[in-house]
C-alpha cells in the first residue's frame, strides 16, 4: 500500500433518504414540508432577482440579521443563538467543539444516524443506549460518567416525544457535560426544552428550517444555549469557514421567522392530516409509537415492511425503509397533503389485499 494511503481519513458516511429525478411522485421519504414558504419568502425571492448586484459581495459572516430575527422570535438575546448551513451544520459543528473528553458520548440506539457518523469522523468515543421496548428513551441509562449527551426530541425515526420533566432530569445529572436536545420535529408537536436554557448552562438546544418552515433547500439551522456556548460554537465555525450562511438564506431565513401566521396555519394543517393518517393506519392493521412529528414510523404484523417499500417505490410512492437492526419492519412515512396520504393509503389497501 502508498504511504499515503494510510493517513487518509476514512467513515462510512450517512445515506440520506433517496431523492428520485422523475417528476409526479409521491415523495414521504425525507420528511419535508408538502406546503410552500411563507408568501414573505417568495416576495423576498423577487427582490433578490431584480437585484442581484449584491451578490458579488461577501456575505455577513455573523447572520446578524437572521440571529436577531431568530433571537427576537425566541425572547433570547442574539448572543444566545448560532446560525448554520442547516441544523445537521450545527450539529456537526457542536461535536467538534464541545465532544471532546476521552469519556463516551450517550444517544439512544434508534435515532438520528448521522450522529455515529459525526463521532466516527471527528474520532469521539460513544456508547449507544438502547430504547425500551416501547422506543422510548430509559433516562436512567444517561446518568452515568460520560463525555455528553446527544438525542432527538421527538426522537427520529420514531416520532415518539420525551416529557420535559425527564429531559430535565437528563439535563440534571449531566452538568458537567454538553447536553444537546435535536429539536428538528418539534414544532409538530413536542414541548421545545428551550425553557430550561435559563437554568442550565450547558444545554444547547438545535432547530432548523428544513422541516416546519419548508425550507430544507435552503439549509439554515440554528442552536439556542448560553452566551459561552455560543460564542465557543461561533469559535470554531470562524476556525473552519467565515461565510457558511449565504447571503439568500439569511434574507430568506428572516422573511420565513417573520411570518408566524402562515407558519403556525402550515404546521396544523401538517398535524391534523397526521392524525387523520394515524386512524385510518390502524384501520389497515398497522401499528407505530404515537408519533409527534411529522411523520410515522410504521409497520404491518403480517407483511414484511421491505416488500411494502419496494412495492410502493414501483408505484413512485417514495417511504424510507431502514435496515437496521430493531427496526428493519418498520417504514418511516412521511406526512404529505392530503391527496398525497390519500393515494398512499389507496395503494396500501390494494396491495395488503393481494397479500392474502
Amino acid at each position: 500500500m502508498q504511504e499515503w494511503k494510510k493517513n487518509i481519513r476514512q467513515v462510512v458516511p450517512y445515506v440520506p433518504g433517496e431523492q428520485p429525478k422523475k417528476a409526479n411522485v409521491i415523495k414521504l421519504n425525507t420528511n419535508e414540508n408538502p406546503y410552500p414558504p411563507s408568501p414573505k419568502v417568495k416576495e423576498q425571492c423577487a427582490k433578490i432577482c431584480a437585484e442581484t448586484e449584491e451578490l458579488r459581495l461577501y456575505p455577513d459572516p455573523t447572520a446578524g440579521m437572521l440571529v436577531e430575527a431568530i433571537a427576537k422570535y425566541k425572547g433570547l438575546d442574539s448572543s444566545q443563538v448560532f446560525v448554520g448551513v442547516g441544523s445537521d451544520d450545527v450539529l456537526a459543528m457542536a461535536f467538534l467543539t464541545f465532544f471532546n473528553s476521552e469519556k463516551p458520548i450517550f444517544f439512544p440506539d434508534i435515532t438520528y444516524s448521522f450522529y455515529d457518523v459525526w463521532a466516527d469522523l471527528f474520532k469521539i468515543p460513544y456508547d449507544k443506549k438502547p430504547l425500551d421496548e416501547n422506543f422510548m428513551i430509559k433516562k436512567d441509562d444517561y446518568y452515568w460518567k460520560n463525555g455528553g449527551v446527544v438525542f432527538p426530541n421527538p426522537n427520529a425515526p420514531t416520532g415518539v416525544l420525551m416529557p420535559l420533566d425527564e429531559i430535565e432530569d437528563i439535563i440534571s445529572h449531566n452538568q458537567d457535560v454538553i447536553v444537546i436536545v435535536d429539536e428538528a420535529y418539534v414544532d409538530f408537536g413536542g414541548h421545545s426544552a428551550q425553557e430550561l436554557l435559563f437554568k442550565y448552562e450547558n444545554l444547547l438546544v438545535v432547530q432548523t428550517f428544513s422541516k416546519s418552515r419548508s425550507m430544507a433547500g435552503m439549509r439554515i439551522g440554528y442552536a439556542m444555549g448560553s452566551a459561552e456556548l455560543i460564542k465557543a460554537l461561533n469559535d470554531v465555525k470562524y476556525s473552519f469557514n467565515s461565510y457558511t450562511m449565504n447571503r439568500t438564506s439569511i434574507l430568506l431565513g428572516t422573511a420565513s421567522i417573520e411570518d408566524d401566521v402562515y407558519f403556525k396555519e402550515t404546521v396544523e394543517k401538517i398535524v391534523n392530516t397526521r392524525e387523520w393518517f394515524k386512524a385510518e393506519m390502524k384501520k389497515l392493521g398497522f401499528t407505530f409509537p404515537d408519533s409527534k412529528a411529522n411523520f410515522l414510523f410504521a409497520s404491518h404484523p403480517k407483511v414484511p415492511a421491505k416488500e411494502i417499500f419496494e412495492a410502493a417505490r414501483e408505484k413512485d410512492i417514495y417511504v424510507r425503509y431502514f435496515d437496521k437492526p430493531r427496526i428493519n419492519n418498520y417504514l418511516r412515512i412521511t406526512i404529505g397533503t392530503d391527496e398525497e396520504m390519500e393515494k398512499f393509503l389507496k395503494f396500501l389497501t390494494s396491495f395488503l389485499k393481494s397479500q392474502k
